[in-house]
């Protein structure tokens, strides 16, 4: 599947995996977080780590890449957001649907742009990284939270 492809179909694959819960199983936490492969976050927050990392992470990343020479590109506190912005207060449909306007953004930005894919800049945590070399990491971090949701449910099963 093409780069491009992966990341417009995020949203929904994100919609397709949150359909395995409950509506009262959106807030639950395990008690061990043993082999998770992801933030230690409950459904509802992942789906509002990807809104908010969508909007103030890689959308500022892909911008600063493509506007600025060599630029530095922070990482963000996963946990520091989801305990500032109350995530377990949240609404999923809504973070769900905020995520999904975030990424058509971000891929318009990235499709507005794409003979720039080659900017470069310093990712914290990473290294160097240009704008294509983001977008690989973009649809990394989705698949880390997919899988994460997944092995959330796994864990929801045995334990409820």
């Amino acid at each position: 599947m093409r780069l491009f492809d992966q990341l417009r179909l995020a949203p929904a694959r994100l919609a397709d995996t949150l359909d395995l819960f409950q509506p009262s199983s959106l807030r639950w936490r395990p008690s061990s977080w043993e082999e998770s492969p992801a933030e230690h976050f409950s459904a509802l927050e992942h789906i509002c780590h990807l809104r908010d990392i969508e909007v103030d992470g890689y959308y500022v990343r892909f911008q600063r890449l493509l506007r600025e020479e060599q630029p530095e590109l922070p990482s963000l506190d996963s946990y520091q957001l989801a305990q500032e912005r109350k995530y377990q207060a949240d609404s999923a449909q809504n973070a769900l649907e905020a995520f999904a306007y975030a990424r058509m953004r971000t891929v318009a930005l990235l499709g507005d742009h794409w003979p720039q894919r080659t900017r470069r800049g310093s990712f914290a945590g990473f290294g160097a990284v240009d704008v294509e070399g983001l977008a690989h990491l973009l649809v990394s971090h989705d698949m880390q939270h997919l899988a994460g949701l997944h092995w959330l449910h796994a864990r929801y099963r045995t334990n409820a």
